[in-house]
């Protein structure tokens, strides 16, 4: 007689008061049961939507989840050896295409994070906190956060910046989405403090901008390889996001002043009341800036007789007060930005001998003020003058 019966074979016997002593499976250990279960969602996966699970940014939570699954479970022989019986679908036979190198023990909630995925269940089956792809791009989803195994080399880093802030020698602003990360600089992103350690030669996206691999440490001791405009979009969206000031010995612009503070002078914003025809048709768009350690009011004085007033009046339209800075090289900073808008008027003076005024910048108001406010933030540097949009333009 056969061993095997279904279930009628058992009701029949049953009926002829045969009893029928079936084999129990063998029991398993719980990794091998989550092993299993983990392989089961997977091709639930491929029953549901005709494919293997695909990795990549665009794709969702749990099917970037399953395609690393996927891919451990294939490079190890003990898993393809218990889950070759069930494996209905050839699934173990495929390529690995993992994009990260993760540890043979990693549990799924490790993996979670690092995917850049917060989760706060036991088992992938009880995910309840998981955000949208959408948000967790803004954050680098794909960017790994491992520990930083040099982190002691950056640690009197950390604890130098917090003994700076608490003395006010640095302090904490809100970050502008277009403002520039660059390298040895810190932030505050998820209530942790982040220094940029490097950053690899940038490179266009997608989407025509400028971007770049940074390697970003916190200051828990991870670190993270993620990109430029995926940090810059993470302290955008976080509210308490804050770029953190370099050491500065004094306010370069204040409305008040402290004690100590030494003035070093005045930028001026000039009108030309000139009736020479191009400066008349361009009035309100024509300025000159400049740097004076007197007074505005003194060193206009004469305007009319002096070349580089364009022999004629002037009207002040801005004044912005200096401390503790270099005149001369701010100048020479302010001039180098609108460089790109640079008029040379040439004029007579008053012996008939022709000049070149160099001073004056085709820039309307705003965006020199919009210069002095990127001073205030130190970030000027990263700046220059675009003619085609009359406004401050990341450098490329």
């Amino acid at each position: 007689m056969s061993k095997e019966f279904t279930e009628e074979d058992d009701a029949l016997l049953a009926e002829l008061g045969v009893e029928v002593e079936h084999t129990k499976a063998a029991s398993r250990t719980p990794r091998e049961e989550r092993i299993i279960a983990g392989f089961e969602e997977i091709q639930r996966f491929v029953e549901t939507h005709g494919r293997t699970p695909q990795h990549g940014e665009d794709r969702g939570t749990f099917e970037r989840l399953y395609a690393v699954r996927l891919d451990r479970i294939r490079e190890q022989e003990e898993c393809r050896a218990l889950l070759k019986p069930i494996d209905r679908q050839a699934l173990l036979t495929g390529g690995t295409e993992t994009e990260l190198t993760l540890p043979d023990d990693m549990d799924d909630d490790e993996l979670l994070v690092e995917l850049g995925i917060e989760a706060k269940a036991p088992d992938i089956t009880e995910l309840r906190h998981v955000r949208p792809t959408a948000e967790k791009r803004a954050a680098e989803a794909i960017a790994s956060r491992r520990k930083c195994r040099d982190f002691e080399t950056f640690r009197p880093l950390f604890e130098q910046v917090q003994k700076e802030l608490d003395k006010g020698i640095r302090e904490t602003r809100p970050f502008e989405l277009k403002a520039e990360i660059v390298p040895e600089r810190f932030f505050i992103v998820g209530g942790q403090k982040a220094y940029v350690a490097e950053k690899a030669k940038e490179f266009t996206n997608a989407q025509g901008r400028r971007d770049a691999r940074l390697r970003v440490i916190f200051d828990n001791g991870t670190e993270s390889n993620m990109l430029m405009r995926s940090l810059q979009r993470a302290l955008h969206k976080d509210d308490a996001g804050r770029r953190i000031t370099k050491p500065t010995a004094g306010p370069l612009f204040a409305d008040q002043t402290a004690d100590d503070d030494e003035a070093s002078g005045t930028i001026y914003v000039l009108r030309s009341k000139s009736d020479h025809p191009y400066v008349a048709e361009n009035r309100n768009l024509i300025h000159k800036i400049g740097v004076s350690t007197a007074t505005v009011e003194a060193r206009i004085a004469g305007a009319r007789l002096q070349p580089t007033f364009l022999m004629a009046d002037v009207e002040v339209v801005a004044t912005y007060q200096l401390y503790n800075i270099n005149r001369s090289k701010l100048e020479n900073l302010i001039h180098r930005v609108f460089a790109p808008a640079r008029l040379e008027i040439k004029i007579k003076d008053r012996f008939g001998n022709p000049v070149v005024a160099r001073e004056w910048f085709m820039a309307p108001l705003d965006a020199i003020d919009d210069a002095v406010k990127k001073i205030k933030e130190e970030t000027i540097t990263e700046y220059s003058f675009d003619v085609s949009t009359a406004s401050l333009a990341l450098r490329p």
